[in-house]
């Protein structure tokens, strides 16, 4: 899945200030993500832990994972959506689905999963069976839903045979609700009229809301798959279409299409769109019809050329890079108005938001094009790694969602290659990881299946962990073992798998042995005994050198360093690195770190040399050195920045300032690293800053530090502020690079965000010559969201009520999100207390975007208490309409905490995790915790070093 949970990465970097602080804290922590969600326990034991462990469920229909008596093998199934009201005023669907399964072992029970949908009885029972190539079958004793564990029971009066295969049919009825999961509606209006589409999200655990089936992964089969619907509309499904047929069922006129039989595979990947949709393709020589499927006027717009022209050189890409041919003959991607995640990669029919496959180049920043890009190439890589090949259980859910958020970036930078996109993973997966692994409160990338079993538990595995960690291990694994080698690994593995099912230790299997056929690499420990210490134990190590003896040493890195970790390791927390450096400016051989500390002679330095590791942060892992090299560093940093590698300028200041938040180096040597950015000109230096300098402000903007600080960041912005007036001719044209136009939004955002008149004068007269002509807004897209932010932020009702006719008004989805994040802009608490009312209409904001709206509206330093205020009083609505497995709840969790940092905001978080505990946390359990534990912390750190960064700023502002 992507990473629509995130809000996302990709959205991010076009995002304004307040966005970012939206998503911020002391230690650079970002929502992931979104779309973020791990296995947690309730910290409140207030009652739980005086009670006795209840006694395992003894009966199968009481356990959460399906037995292994019965195993799937093919599909039938027919389904009508009807996008009219019935009498009772509801949208229905209804169906037929047949299930043609082989029994392993012998039983007399049949536990296939159904939620939420009414079967039609036949003799008083659910379901028919019958037994297939002649086959006798044992007739139903009695059959019944198990609520709590999602089952359809079918008890047998007789045994299923093993071997033998048999039939299950059923008929049923479900609501085409609007609530995102399963088989569900989205309403939208085009040119004043309102319009109906019939939509699938099936992962994790809701296609049981579609129809019964053995909802697992591992149960992976064959479907064959027909839909209903009226004419005028257009059926969808991961296969080709194979022929429609009109009919008239009981007076109605309908079509019914129906689809080649698809692949193997899992039922989270079944999907199928009834819509009015159109599309675009492109002739290609490869046989695989390539269509990008949205609204007509999104189509007619040209808004889904971009996506269209990426597509095939990314799969020719993933095609190389795998060694694999794409599996399928058709790639649908539809842009859907209503879509919880950010995008789904059902095999052949991958579903997105709208604002993660459409582009506008006459609306859209390239912050959104980028976006595109990113996630396009996610879904992809998804086609192979997760589709193909996919995981047994949850419990290895990073192995898909890592592997994809890792090879990304390789398949973007094919598609696009002029913008040097591998880079960025730094700023968007590993700076994230860093955040959350830090916490006593993470868990390992890959757990033990008995860990997660519930839904509300496998949907929170969906977080920055599963992708963003598993990333940048798989990263840190390809470059020390060569991206030949790496890809040669993954070639046998994806061919061996095909079709099944596998295990994380499969992959290290056939890269050990792509590796052994390697001679001349050399590896100290094969590749088992390597990863498995970094994806079986949660957190990551801080390596120390001390350049004045050589010694070189390891420990778990703890944003509270004297927190208790109580998750036992059976490596007691200590990896095998690998250590790129360079001594002096020149790149050394790599050192391995095999144990928690050594001496390497190599790393003692002359008077003028300095040492620096993990270069281009290849490794999952910070760095602390001696002061004497961090002065050496500092010195380089002032003198010739450049002589330092752009990411590890980016380490640098990243490094320092989360290990003060630790309490391992100096506050105000953190902020000594800053002082060289008034001739930094590179995007990812200024955006680790960037990031950094926003988790102060959420601390400090509202005690007297705040003064000093904006004071001092005007001072350190100010000559990036020219430097983009004088080579844009006072912002009239776009800088040419890529990564310069995201600059660019940095220098403008955080200049008007320290006050600099010439940045406020300039923000509030484009947006009020938009004002005066409505039909004609000539801010750059680039620049749209910090200016509206500003404008909105400075003015009053008429520039908010503005905002919201325009955002209202919009027919590009991503010009809408910039409006939505900036009408949270507005200092008028009475103005945020009617958008967050506005929250909970959907007429006025999509359920989709409901969470982060209050989210964007947190971030605001007005309208964080409102929205805590607001989120506390409506918790249980909020929790019953968005759901429990919601991915976007742990973001809102961390968008409402993130400026917390004195005990009183710390004993309403401990209160409200009390208060709450009844109607549950669903996906955000594990945010909660993590709430609590970043609060506890920050309130501790801001007592020994608030009056240190006060004095410093002070001296440095003058």
């Amino acid at each position: 899945m992507g990473r629509g949970y995130y809000i996302s990465k990709q959205l991010a970097m076009a995002m304004a200030l307040l966005a970012v602080l939206a998503t911020s804290t002391i230690l650079a922590l970002s929502v992931a993500y979104s779309k973020e969600k791990s296995k947690g326990q309730s910290t409140d034991t207030s009652t739980s832990s005086a009670l006795p462990a209840p006694p395992p469920p003894s009966d199968p229909w009481d356990k959460y994972r399906l037995p292994d008596a019965l195993s799937p093998q093919y599909y039938n199934m027919t389904l009508w959506p009807r996008l009219m009201m019935d009498a009772q005023g509801v949208y229905r669907f209804t169906g037929s689905s047949g299930v043609a399964f082989i029994c392993m072992k012998e039983t007399d029970l049949i536990l296939i999963h159904s939620r939420k949908l009414n079967l039609t009885l036949f003799n008083g029972h659910h379901a028919k069976l019958s037994g297939m190539h002649g086959v006798v079958a044992p007739a139903i004793k009695k059959s019944w839903f198990q609520v709590e564990t999602q089952y359809l029971v079918v008890q047998l009066k007789g045994m299923l045979k093993p071997g033998k295969s048999y039939w299950l049919y059923v008929e049923f009825q479900g609501e085409l609700a609007d609530d995102l999961e399963g088989f569900y509606r989205s309403e939208y209006e085009e040119d004043g009229v309102k319009k109906l589409i019939a939509i699938t999200q099936m992962q994790p655990t809701y296609a049981r809301k579609a129809f019964p089936c053995f909802d697992e992964p591992a149960m992976k089969a064959i479907f064959h798959i027909a839909l209903i619907h009226e004419p005028g509309t257009v059926a969808l499904s991961n296969s080709r279409e194979m022929g429609t047929k009109n009919l008239t069922i009981n007076g109605t006129k309908v079509i019914k299409t129906r689809f080649h039989p698809t692949k193997n595979m899992s039922t989270y990947l079944v999907a199928f769109v009834v819509s009015d949709f159109t599309y675009i393709s492109k002739p290609n020589d490869k046989k695989i019809m390539v269509r990008v499927w949205a609204r007509k006027k999104a189509i007619d717009e040209g808004q889904g050329g971009y996506a269209l022209s990426i597509t095939q050189p990314i799969l020719e890409f993933f095609e190389k890079y795998y060694s694999t041919k794409y599996p399928l003959n058709k790639s649908d991607q539809i842009a859907l108005p209503d879509f919880n995640a950010g995008a789904m990669e059902n095999w052949g029919l991958i579903t997105y938001r709208e604002t993660a496959l459409l582009y506008d180049p006459k609306t859209s920043a390239n912050g959104n094009q980028q976006g595109v890009l990113i996630v396009v190439s996610h879904e992809l890589a998804h086609m192979w790694f997760g589709n193909l090949v996919t995981l047994k259980w949850w419990n290895d859910l990073w192995l898909n969602e890592g592997f994809a958020s890792y090879v990304e970036y390789l398949g973007a930078d094919y598609a696009e290659p002029t913008w040097h996109i591998k880079d960025q993973i730094v700023l968007y997966d590993i700076y994230q990881a860093f955040a959350v692994d830090s916490l006593v409160s993470s868990h390992p990338l890959s757990c033990k299946e008995e860990e997660v079993n519930k839904p509300e538990e496998i949907s929170q595995m969906f977080n920055t962990i599963s992708y963003s960690k598993g990333a940048a291990v798989l990263r840190m694994l390809s470059e020390f073992l060569t991206e030949p080698v790496f890809a040669k690994g993954l070639g046998t593995y994806l061919k061996h798998f095909a079709f099944g099912n596998s295990e994380y230790s499969d992959l290290w299997d056939h890269l050990q042995n792509a590796t052994d056929e390697t001679p001349e690499l050399k590896l100290p420990h094969s590749v088992h005994d390597i990863m498995n210490r970094w994806i079986l134990q949660m957190g990551f190590p801080l390596v120390t050198i001390d350049t004045q003896t050589g010694n070189v040493s390891q420990k778990h890195f703890l944003l509270d360093p004297n927190s208790v970790v109580e998750r036992p390791s059976e490596f007691n927390y200590e990896w095998f690195i690998p250590i790129k450096w360079m001594k002096g400016g020149l790149e050394q051989d790599r050192l391995w770190l095999l144990r928690k500390a050594v001496v390497h002679k190599s790393m003692k330095v002359s008077r003028d040399e300095w040492v620096l590791a993990n270069l281009n942060v290849s490794g999952y892992y910070r760095v602390n050195y001696d002061l004497e090299n961090w002065e050496k560093l500092l010195n380089q940093l002032n003198s010739n920045h450049q002589k330092i590698p752009v990411i590890n300028r980016a380490q640098i200041l990243d490094d320092a300032f989360n290990l003060a938040t630790a309490s391992i180096l100096n506050i105000t040597l953190a902020l000594r690293t800053t002082k060289y950015l008034s001739s930094e000109r590179e995007y990812i230096p200024w955006e680790a800053a960037f990031r950094c300098l926003s988790s102060l402000y959420l601390v400090f903007d509202r005690n007297e530090v705040y003064g000093a600080l904006q004071a001092y960041l005007r001072k350190q912005v100010t000559p990036l502020f020219n430097h983009f007036a004088s080579i844009t001719v006072n912002w009239t044209i776009v800088p040419l690079g890529h990564s310069d136009q995201f600059t660019q939004i940095i220098a403008l955002s955080l200049a008007c965000r320290t006050g600099l008149q010439e940045c406020l004068d300039l923000t509030q007269t484009w947006f009020r010559q938009w004002m005066q002509h409505p039909e004609n807004n000539m801010i750059h897209p680039n620049l749209r969201s910090t200016v509206y932010c500003n404008a909105i932020a400075a003015g009053g009702a008429q520039e908010w009520d503005f905002g919201w006719r325009m955002f209202k008004k919009a027919t590009v989805a991503a010009e809408a999100t910039k409006l939505r994040s900036s009408l949270a802009c507005t200092r008028e608490p009475w103005l945020l207390n009617r958008y967050l009312e506005y929250v909970l209409d959907p007429e006025r904001i999509r359920k989709q975007d409901a969470t982060s709206t209050i989210g964007y509206i947190a971030g605001n330093v007005i309208g964080q208490p409102l929205a805590w205020d607001f989120v506390r009083a409506r918790w249980e609505y909020l929790f019953k309409v968005y759901g429990a497995g919601s991915f976007s709840f742990s973001n809102l969790i961390n968008s409402l905490t993130a400026r917390f940092h004195t005990p009183f905001e710390l004993s309403q978080l401990k209160q409200f995790q009390v208060d709450k505990s009844e109607v549950g946390f669903g996906s955000g359990t594990q945010a909660l915790e993590q709430a609590i534990e970043r609060t506890t912390a920050k309130i501790k750190w801001l007592a020994e070093n608030q009056e240190h960064v006060l004095q410093w700023l002070v001296s440095e502002s003058v």
